[in-house]
C-alpha cells in the first residue's frame, strides 16, 4: 500500500499566489505525478460565506479541479496574531481531529501554521502519536512578531535576535512577560515536530540560536520543476532591462528600487526597470501614497506590469537581462532568485541573509548594500557599463535544485522517520 502524506500549508496559490505557496503546490503536484507518497494538500483560505462572525465554523472544500487538494476555510477575525493560534477552538477539537482521523497519514509535513495555528502540532500528535512531523520554516514568524521580519519596528533597523525587552520596545503596548509567554508557547508547540527544514543555512542558524535542537534542523533548499532550456541571448546592449518580481511591499523594498531608478534617470542611465508584482492594496496608505508618487516620478524608466502567473515566468524573465531582489528584510531563500537562474539571468540582491547566501556576489550576480537606493543605483550603473560583466556572471549562475532529487531527498526523510517512530512504538506499548 502507497504511504500517505498530508501537507498544511497557510494558502493556496490559486486564492493569493506567494511563494512558500507555490514551492508547497509544486511539492504536492510532483509528489501527486511521480513520488513514492500519495500526498494529500490542505491550504487555509478566507470564510466561505457572508455570515456573522459567530455562524463562521471551519469548513473543508475539496479545491475544483484540484486532485486531493483542499481548501479550509477559517475566519482572520479568530486569529490571534501574537500567539499563533485560532481563538475558534473548533478546528483543532473537530475539523483537524476529523480531517486526520479520515486520512491516517503516514507523514503529516506542515509548510506553514499561520493562520492554521502551532497548536495544529499537538492535534497532530494526539490524533496520530506513530506519525512524524515536518515542518519547512520558510520564514521568521515564530521568532518575531513583526511579521516574521526582524526588523524594528521604528527607524528600519535590521533585528538579529529576538527577547521580551527586545520585542517590547518594538511593541511598547505589549508587555515583556507576554513575549517571554510568547515564545514559551510556540516553542512548546514546535518542541512536538520531528525534523524542521529550512531552505537555508542562514535561517536554520537562526531558529537553532533561538532554541531549536539542532539535531532536529536539516538545510534543503527548494526543488523545483525542470526549467526549459534557458533562452540564449547575446550580451544586453542599451536600453538595459532589469527586471522586479514580487510583491509590492515595503519589506520587499520596491520603493528603494524606485529611488534608485529615479536617480539613474537624472544621471542618463541606459537602465530600463520593469516591475511585475501585486497586493500594493495590502498596504498601508502611506506607503501606497509613496510608491504611487515614486512610479509617477520614474515613469519615463520605470514601468508598473501588476501581478503575473508562475507559469508567465518564462517569457516575462526571456523579457530582461537581470533581475534585481530589493529586500530590506533578511528573506530566507527567495524563489525568485531561483526563478532567475532557471532562467540564465544574473541577479542584483541586497547583501544580507538568504539573499547573499544564495547570490555569489561577482560570480552569478551582485550585491549592493541593502536599503540604500544610492548603492543600488551605483551597482546597476556597474551592471549596465562594465564590458563583459553581464556575459561572465551568466556564466556563473548555479544550477537550482531539481525537483526529482528534492523529492527523493523528502522520501528519504519521511522513511526515516517513520522508521525512528516504528522504533519507539515498544516504548509506548
Amino acid at each position: 500500500m502507497t504511504p500517505r502524506v498530508l501537507y498544511l500549508c497557510h494558502n493556496h496559490p490559486a486564492v493569493r499566489p506567494a511563494g512558500a505557496e507555490n514551492y508547497a503546490l509544486e511539492v504536492h503536484r510532483a509528489m501527486a505525478r511521480a513520488g513514492p507518497y500519495e500526498p494529500t494538500l490542505v491550504a487555509r483560505t478566507g470564510p466561505p460565506m457572508a455570515a456573522p462572525r459567530p455562524a463562521r465554523a471551519p469548513v473543508l472544500t475539496q479545491l475544483s479541479g484540484g486532485a486531493r487538494e483542499h481548501l479550509l476555510h477559517t475566519d482572520p477575525g479568530d486569529w490571534d496574531d501574537l500567539l499563533g493560534t485560532m481563538r475558534d477552538k473548533r478546528l483543532y477539537t473537530r475539523v483537524l481531529r476529523d480531517l486526520l482521523a479520515d486520512l491516517r497519514p503516514d507523514v503529516v509535513h506542515v509548510q506553514h501554521t499561520y493562520l492554521l495555528g502551532y497548536d495544529l502540532l499537538r492535534v497532530v500528535r494526539s490524533s496520530l502519536p506513530g506519525v512524524p512531523i515536518v515542518y519547512t520554516l520558510h520564514e521568521l514568524l515564530p521568532i518575531c512578531h513583526h511579521k516574521g521580519q526582524m526588523v524594528r519596528t521604528w527607524g528600519g533597523e535590521l533585528c538579529d535576535r529576538a527577547s521580551p525587552e527586545r520585542c517590547h520596545a518594538c511593541f511598547p503596548g505589549i508587555a515583556a512577560q507576554r513575549f517571554f509567554l510568547r515564545t514559551r508557547f510556540i516553542q512548546a508547540q514546535l518542541a512536538l515536530v520531528d525534523r524542521f527544514i529550512c531552505p537555508s543555512a542562514f535561517l536554520a542558524e537562526r531558529f537553532v540560536a533561538w532554541g531549536l535542537p539542532a539535531d532536529r534542523v536539516l538545510v534543503e533548499d527548494y526543488g523545483r520543476r525542470d526549467p526549459p532550456p534557458a533562452r540564449e541571448r547575446p550580451a544586453p546592449t542599451a536600453p538595459v532591462r532589469i527586471g522586479f518580481f514580487g510583491q509590492l511591499s515595503p519589506f520587499k523594498g520596491v520603493d528603494v528600487l524606485l529611488e534608485a531608478a529615479l536617480a539613474l534617470q537624472r544621471a542618463g542611465s541606459p537602465a530600463r526597470f520593469v516591475i511585475h508584482g501585486a497586493h500594493l492594496e495590502l498596504q498601508t496608505s502611506a506607503f501606497r501614497a509613496r510608491f504611487e508618487a515614486l512610479l509617477e516620478a520614474a515613469a519615463p524608466t520605470v514601468r508598473l506590469h501588476g501581478a503575473y502567473r508562475p507559469e508567465e515566468l518564462d517569457g516575462l524573465m526571456a523579457d530582461v537581462d537581470w533581475v534585481v531582489v530589493p529586500s530590506v528584510w533578511w528573506e530566507n531563500s527567495p524563489l525568485v532568485i531561483q526563478e532567475a537562474f532557471m532562467r540564465g539571468r544574473p541577479v542584483i540582491c541586497s547583501d544580507i541573509g538568504g539573499m547573499a547566501e544564495k547570490v555569489d556576489d561577482g560570480v552569478s550576480g551582485l550585491h549592493f548594500e541593502a536599503g540604500s537606493a544610492e548603492d543600488l543605483a551605483a551597482t546597476v550603473a556597474r551592471a549596465t557599463s562594465e564590458p563583459g560583466l553581464w556575459k561572465r556572471l551568466r556564466a556563473g549562475v548555479p544550477a537550482v535544485r531539481p525537483m526529482s532529487r528534492h523529492l527523493t531527498w523528502l522520501a528519504d526523510l519521511y522513511d526515516a522517520l517513520r522508521a525512528e517512530r516504528a522504533a519507539r512504538e515498544p516504548a509506548h506499548a
